[in-house]
């Protein structure tokens, strides 16, 4: 039986989150395998049995468990935000020659950065918010030019957080300037998107034996202004899968999830979020390490589609280690 490393935790504001990703990961796994929990912080990377932390050594991916070594023999990388959303861990893992199944450096770094991999699927004819880029190094553009440009409402996004941390929707003018501050209290860059007003839904895909697989379409209608923090893990928004749109335009949405799955290479489960204005969709965001806690979208995509927690993680792990472990 293999050993697998659900990895966690990580240096972000995301670190609760991804921890509750995969503890629900970690009661859902295929029985054909010992999962354990690896929590990595700036102080190391430890093991949590129960409530004890044991020493793991990240250079070997061994530990010891009542006085036996322990082998991690592949891992799952679960952390939102920095190392493992924007492709940090997955260089380290590829470095010492570790079995991952999640999205490669190159993959997991486009997705994270907001602007750029909407500026790169913009490229091949997707639809995606008008917006403007700046750096904290950049020469500032004033209030009176991002108005101009973009209108009100607009959204001030950091470029590499989840979750929403530091995602402000501005209504008037003398609220921009604070939100750009709370942006880059986030991240070293930030993406200004002009508003669209339209139905928010979001797509989960996968790649399985038989291909890549989208799941069910989730609506969501949050009670906030938009879908921020609170509404994502407080109950502040209602959820509705199957989203409310017709079949055609289900189809049309999954159809471009699938595309985008393809193009930016990535690999185990996703999520790919749109706006849906006046009958064509544009593409938001994409997730490769969606929340995956019981508060989460994707879990309730995967009930929807008939499918447990457990069936999912079983199809993805023999997909992706399919050409590792033959």
């Amino acid at each position: 039986m293999k050993n697998a490393a659900i990895i966690c935790g990580g240096y972000s504001s995301e670190f609760d989150i991804s921890v509750k990703s995969a503890v629900n990961i970690f009661n859902n796994f295929p029985e054909n395998y010992t999962p354990y929990l690896v929590e990595i912080t700036k102080k190391g990377w430890k093991v949590r049995i129960k409530n004890q932390l044991i020493d793991f050594n990240s250079e070997t991916f061994v530990f010891l468990l009542d006085g036996k070594e322990v082998k991690i023999d592949l891992s799952i990388i679960y952390i939102h935000g920095d190392p493992g959303e924007n492709g940090k861990l997955q260089s380290y893992l590829d470095m010492i020659d570790m079995a991952y199944v999640n999205s490669g450096p190159l993959a997991s770094q486009l997705s994270f950065d907001k602007w750029f991999c909407n500026q790169f699927l913009k490229g091949f004819g997707y639809l995606v918010a008008e917006s403007i880029y700046m750096t904290k190094e950049s020469q500032r553009i004033s209030n009176e030019a991002i108005i101009s440009q973009l209108k009100l409402p607009l959204f001030v996004k950091p470029c590499d957080s989840g979750s929403s941390y530091g995602i402000s929707k501005v209504n008037h003018e003398n609220e921009l300037t604070k939100s750009i501050d709370e942006a880059f209290s986030e991240g070293d860059s930030i993406i200004l998107e002009g508003f669209l007003d339209g139905t928010e839904v979001t797509c989960g895909v996968y790649n399985s034996k038989s291909g890549i697989v989208t799941l069910p379409l989730t609506e969501i209608v949050t009670e906030n202004d938009f879908f921020d923090f609170e509404a994502k893990y407080k109950g502040l928004s209602e959820e509705i899968t199957p989203a409310r749109i017709s079949s055609e335009l289900t189809e049309k949405v999954q159809k471009i999830t699938k595309e985008v799955y393809g193009l930016l290479q990535l690999k185990s489960i996703c999520r790919v979020d749109f706006m849906i204005v006046k009958g064509e969709p544009f593409i938001i965001e994409v997730n490769t390490i969606p929340g995956f806690s019981n508060e989460s979208i994707v879990p309730k995509m995967i009930e929807a589609n008939g499918m447990t927690a457990k069936e999912l993680w079983t199809e993805i792990l023999e997909k992706e280690l399919e050409t590792i472990f033959i």
